[in-house]
């Protein structure tokens, strides 16, 4: 369970720590498409110190929405669960 994302710089750590972690492929997938989505998303909020707020978090969503069509079905559902898990990190 991820836990203790409170700033962007702690989900940038997160996301970055799992590359030097032994994870499957689809959670790298996941991961980095992610990374580049929040980094697009959270960019006009603040520096990387800032708190993580439920407009963050709905701006990558919406960000991600919007990109579905990028995707296959099946990346679209592996990229969509890790973003799930990635906001209760974020929330709790």
């Amino acid at each position: 369970m991820i836990k203790n994302l409170h700033t962007i710089a702690d989900v940038y750590q997160h996301l970055d720590n799992l590359f030097d972690q032994d994870i499957d492929s689809d959670t790298l997938f996941a991961s980095g498409y992610l990374r580049g989505l929040f980094s697009s998303a959270v960019s006009q909020f603040a520096d990387e110190k800032q708190e993580i707020s439920t407009a963050m978090i709905q701006e990558v969503s919406d960000k991600l929405t919007k990109a579905k069509t990028e995707l296959s079905p099946q990346d679209n559902a592996i990229v969509q669960n890790f973003w799930l898990a990635l906001q209760h990190g974020m929330l709790n």
